[in-house]
């Protein structure tokens, strides 16, 4: 079956873009990914080998103009049918417009979050604030707009994957599609990487893109606090930062010098990221409201204890207590818990062997074979459909 798989934009490395990459990689199905905006030097080299389809280009700025824009780009772009026998709109946002011109065929919604601003109140909240009174009356204007869109596209839509029951739970109470009809795949690691790591020295690390929704300030200011009875002790902070998150991360590596045993590693190779993960004590995962997270997954399948902010998708990964701790978004909390780790190698050690067993739970193989069903459910029910 030919399946063209969409996501707006395809610049970075993260979660969302390696997700793309092993769908196209394990897939029983000919996948073919388009994108509205695509870097070829800043996303995963590997992605260049499949041949991605560029269509008109969408800006990645998130400025209310240039998101208008995009908005518009995307509602407008076509694919065209005879290329495709189903279409896969991967989105996190603004994708879900794609449906406006293209529902000729079955479309299935690989939801990992539907935009954020508008139905995540974690997000919504911290947005608001961030514009402050003056613009608070554009943000719920445009806000209001974007709902009745966005439920008018996902009417387009003949069935739903989320990235996790947080996911499924977010699409319901925007009133976009009901609960029950949303499957859950979660995204994962390789089944093959799931080996305890080489030993473990003493520092806690914290993965993945460096920008202010990871909330990486927690796990500075935690380790600020823990360091006084962690003497020798490290944090490392290893990710990507993109142009759009360039002074956040500036502002971090400054406080991360006034702390002190805080190192910064930016753009590392997945050889150099494995390594990380396999020598550190524990992982910190900081995002205030995160959707899944795959960073989690790869410290437990190095038997890592986890350490996370108890909210979202980390209350399906991590199992409090027994591969690692959910903690409030409080620096005091996790402070207290990276001690605990840190004084109890026993403690650390029982956590990461639970984990490294939980691991295997959440491998892409599960995740590409639930998703491939899901098309060929799909697509069988539209051809009885149209014989009816």
């Amino acid at each position: 079956m030919r399946v063209a798989l969409y996501h707006p934009w395809v610049y970075l490395k993260s979660g969302l873009e390696r997700t793309l990459l092993e769908i196209h990689r394990r897939s029983r199905h000919q996948v073919t990914i388009y994108t509205s905006h695509y870097d070829r030097d800043g996303t995963y080299p590997e992605l260049a080998e499949t041949g991605v389809v560029e269509l008109p280009r969408v800006s990645v700025r998130r400025s209310y103009g240039q998101v208008l824009a995009a908005a518009a780009q995307i509602a407008r772009t076509r694919i065209d049918p005879a290329s495709f026998d189903a279409l896969v709109i991967s989105c996190e946002g603004l994708g879900d417009l794609l449906t406006l011109r293209n529902h000729d065929k079955p479309v299935l919604s690989l939801c990992f979050t539907p935009l954020r601003a508008v139905f995540d109140d974690a997000y919504r909240t911290r947005l608001l604030d961030r514009v402050g009174p003056v613009g608070r009356p554009l943000a719920l204007g445009l806000e209001a707009g974007f709902r009745a869109i966005d439920r008018a596209c996902w009417r387009h839509y003949s069935a739903a994957v989320a990235i996790s029951d947080t996911i499924r739970q977010r699409i319901d109470a925007g009133g976009l599609w009901p609960a029950d009809r949303v499957q859950v795949f979660y995204p994962g690691i390789d089944a093959g990487r799931i080996a305890a790591g080489s030993g473990s020295d003493p520092y806690f690390l914290i993965s993945g893109r460096v920008m202010w929704t990871k909330n990486i300030g927690l796990g500075l200011e935690a380790f600020a606090l823990a360091k006084k009875n962690l003497p020798g002790w490290r944090l490392v902070v290893a990710g990507m930062v993109d142009e759009k998150s360039r002074a956040y991360a500036d502002d971090l590596m400054a406080r991360g010098r006034e702390i002190g045993d805080v190192e910064f590693r930016i753009g590392n190779t997945d050889a150099e990221m494995r390594a990380l993960y396999d020598r550190c004590s524990a992982l910190l995962f900081t995002p205030f409201n995160e959707d899944w997270g795959l960073t989690p997954l790869e410290a437990m399948a190095a038997a890592k204890p986890v350490i996370a902010v108890d909210r979202g998708g980390p209350r399906e990964s991590v199992a409090d207590g027994v591969t690692g701790f959910l903690a409030p978004d409080d620096p005091a909390a996790f402070a207290a818990r990276m001690v605990q780790l840190a004084q109890d190698p026993a403690l650390a050690k029982r956590l990461g062997e639970a984990g490294l067993e939980r691991a295997r739970l959440f491998t892409w193989d599960a995740f590409v074979s639930g998703l491939d069903d899901a098309i060929e459910t799909m697509v069988e029910e539209r051809r009885e459909l149209v014989a009816v």
